[in-house]
């Protein structure tokens, strides 16, 4: 019997996948548990029309990814903080005050998730950062970190 996945199961596959299984399997366990249903020709082509669209929604998320890092790549953001001796800050700053500082001065809205910062900033200067805006997609910017007045 053919089923189409509702949900990943273990040892047979993939959600959306169209599988050969034996008609005791599908009956007597995947169907009842809602793991996957009959693949008819009604289900089959829902499953090739719900492809179709999550395809066209990850394109355009990619465009506008792109849009975003044509949009920030280069750019500088500056962060005031307050500084000890020399040119030592009082704490770090961390990726989610750069995230912050990107929201101000852009008006994106960029989790601090995105930001790729390895070591937090102690010290004054201008330190480059990566952005990881799409999976495929970064963006290097450049924070400039100054003295707190």
């Amino acid at each position: 019997m053919k089923v189409i996945l509702v949900q990943d199961v273990k040892n047979l596959g993939k959600e959306g996948e169209v599988k050969e299984v034996s008609n005791g399997y599908a009956r007597n366990f995947l169907i009842p548990k809602g793991l996957a249903t009959e693949a008819t020709k009604g289900n089959l082509k829902e499953i090739e029309e719900k492809a179709i669209r999550l395809r066209k929604q990850k394109d355009q998320e990619k465009i506008e990814a792109q849009a975003l890092v044509e949009r920030l790549d280069g750019k500088s953001v500056k962060i005031a903080a307050r500084v000890g001796g020399g040119d030592k800050l009082f704490g770090a700053v961390t990726a989610r005050e750069i995230s912050e500082a990107i929201n101000q001065e852009f008006k994106i809205n960029l989790d601090k998730k995105k930001v790729d910062l390895g070591d937090p900033i102690k010290h004054l200067g201008e330190y480059p950062v990566k952005l990881k805006i799409y999976p495929s997609l970064q963006a290097q910017i450049m924070v400039r970190v100054e003295a707190a007045d």
